[in-house]
C-alpha cells in the first residue's frame, strides 16, 4: 500500500486540509512532520467548519490514526486546547500519537520570538510570534526541550537552566526585558506532563511497522514549498522543511518508502507575511480574490496577499519535491472573470526567465509575464466530474497542468468535503 506525502506547492494556505480530509477515509495514519501551530488548516465537514493548527487533519476521519512526528515543534498548551475543542464537538481524539522526540515550544521561546520581531522593525520577517523559529533554533543549538524531557525532572531543569543562561542575557541586556526564572518554566512544563502522557509514543517505530504491514500512511506538510527554510524565498520563510524531503527526517522513515508526492495548488496564488510575490495584485481583482476566496489566515487572522496563478512557482515545486500529482483547489473562486491571466515566466533585467531564479535579488525584481486564458461564468460547485466543468474551466485546468509539469489528479470546486472532482486516485 502507498505512503504519500501531501504538501503545499506555493506559499502555504493552498487547502491541504481539504486534500488530507478527502483521503482520510482511505488512510490508516496521517502524520504532521514539520512546523507547529503557525500552520492552519480549514476543513469543512457537512455544515461544520474545523480550524486546525497543530493537529493533523486526519484527526477528523474515524478509523485514522493522527500522528505528530518528531520534526514538529509543539506548544503543549495549544495542543491541549485543540484537543479539548474537538472533544467538546464530539470528535474522538484518543488515537493521537505524539513523538517523544518532538521539541516543545517553551514560554521563553515565545517571548524571544515576539521581542526579536519587534526589534527588527521594518526588517521583520512576518513571523506569527508563536515561538516556532526560536524553538527550531534551540533544537539546532542543542539546547532544546523535547517531549520526553517532561518525564525526567532533573534533565528538564538542567536543560531549561542552560537555555536561559544565554536567553536571559539577551532579554535583559539587548531588549531591556526582565529575566525569566527557570523554576517557573519548569513548573509550567511539568504541569503538562500527565495531561499528554497518554499520547506520547515512539512514532518512528509505529510508522515503520505500519508501512511494513501495508498500511496507508499520509505525511502532511504544515506550510508550502516557497516557505521551506532551504528551498523557499529565504529569509521570508518558515524554520523547517515542508518540502518532500522533510517528511523523511520529520517522521523517521526512509525515502524508499515514499510512493507518491502530491502538491496542493490554488487556482491562483496567495501568501501571508513579508517577502517577494511577483504576481501580487493591488487592484480590484486582488481584492475580489481575497473576498471571494475568504483569504484570511486560519492561524494569524491576517489578510492574505493575492495574485494570479504562477506557473514558474508550480514548476519549481514539481522539481524540488519530485511531485507525482497536483491537487488544484479553489477553482470555483475564479468563476465570473471574463479573462484570467496566468504567469508563465518572469522578466528580469529585460530577459525572459522560465525557471525560478536562485538569486533572492533576481526574484525580488522579477516581473510576471502573463498569458491570458478565457474565463467562465457558470457555477461549478455542483460538478462531479471533469466533463461537468465548463469548457473554459476545463481548458484552464489543462493549461495549468501542462505548465506545471505534473498531472492534476483532483480539483476542488467548493469548500465542502464533497465538493471535489477526483480525476485519478491518489491511492492507485
Amino acid at each position: 500500500m502507498p505512503a504519500l506525502v501531501l504538501l503545499g506547492a506555493q506559499w502555504g494556505d493552498e487547502g491541504k486540509g481539504k486534500a488530507t480530509d478527502l483521503l482520510g477515509g482511505s488512510v490508516d495514519y496521517v502524520v504532521r512532520y514539520q512546523g507547529g501551530n503557525n500552520a492552519g488548516h480549514t476543513v469543512v465537514v457537512g455544515d461544520q467548519k474545523y480550524a486546525l493548527h497543530l493537529l493533523p487533519s486526519g484527526i477528523l476521519s474515524p478509523g485514522c490514526t493522527p500522528v505528530i512526528g518528531n520534526g514538529v515543534v509543539v506548544d503543549p498548551a495549544v495542543l491541549l486546547s485543540e484537543l479539548s475543542g474537538l472533544n467538546e464537538r464530539g470528535v474522538d481524539t484518543s488515537k493521537l500519537l505524539l513523538s517523544g522526540n518532538a521539541h516543545l515550544i517553551t514560554p521563553y521561546n515565545i517571548t524571544v520570538d515576539k521581542v526579536t520581531e519587534r526589534f527588527l522593525g521594518k526588517r521583520k520577517i512576518g513571523t506569527t510570534g508563536r515561538g516556532i523559529g526560536p524553538t527550531y533554533a534551540d533544537k539546532i543549538n542543542r539546547v532544546g526541550i523535547r517531549v520526553q524531557d517532561l518525564y525526567d525532572e532533573s534533565i528538564l531543569t538542567q536543560k531549561v537552566e542552560a537555555a536561559l543562561d544565554v536567553k536571559n542575557q539577551l532579554l535583559t541586556k539587548l531588549y531591556n526585558r526582565r529575566a525569566i526564572e527557570a523554576g517557573q518554566v519548569v513548573e509550567e512544563l511539568l504541569g503538562y506532563a500527565e495531561q499528554i502522557k497518554g499520547y506520547v509514543a515512539d512514532t518512528t517505530l509505529v510508522l515503520n511497522k505500519a508501512l511494513d504491514d501495508d498500511k496507508v500512511v499520509l505525511f502532511e506538510g504544515g506550510q508550502g514549498t516557497l516557505l521551506d527554510i532551504d528551498h523557499g524565498t529565504y529569509p521570508f520563510v518558515t524554520s523547517s522543511n515542508p518540502t518532500a524531503g522533510g517528511a523523511c527526517t520529520g517522521a523517521g522513515v526512509g525515502p524508499t518508502k515514499i510512493n507518491r508526492v502530491i502538491g496542493i495548488l490554488k487556482a491562483y496564488t496567495t501568501r501571508v507575511g513579508a517577502g517577494p510575490f511577483p504576481t501580487e495584485l493591488f487592484d480590484e481583482d486582488g481584492e475580489a480574490l481575497r473576498r471571494i476566496g475568504g483569504e484570511r489566515g486560519v492561524t494569524t487572522g491576517r489578510d492574505r496577499r493575492c495574485g494570479w496563478f504562477d506557473a514558474v512557482i508550480a514548476r519549481y515545486a514539481t522539481r524540488v519535491n519530485g511531485l507525482t500529482d497536483f491537487f488544484l483547489t479553489k477553482l470555483d473562486v475564479l468563476t465570473g472573470w471574463e479573462q484570467i491571466p496566468v504567469c508563465v515566466a518572469y522578466e528580469i533585467d529585460g530577459k525572459r526567465v522560465e525557471e525560478l531564479p536562485y538569486s533572492q535579488t533576481d526574484f525580488h525584481h522579477a516581473k510576471p509575464v502573463y498569458e491570458t486564458l478565457p474565463g467562465w461564468s457558470e457555477d461549478i460547485t455542483k460538478a462531479k466530474s471533469f466533463s461537468d466543468l465548463p469548457k473554459n474551466a476545463q481548458a484552464y485546468v489543462k493549461a495549468l497542468e501542462e505548465m506545471s509539469g505534473a498531472p492534476i489528479s483532483a480539483i476542488g470546486v467548493g469548500p465542502g468535503r464533497d465538493e471535489t472532482i477526483e480525476i485519478n486516485s491518489f491511492l492507485s
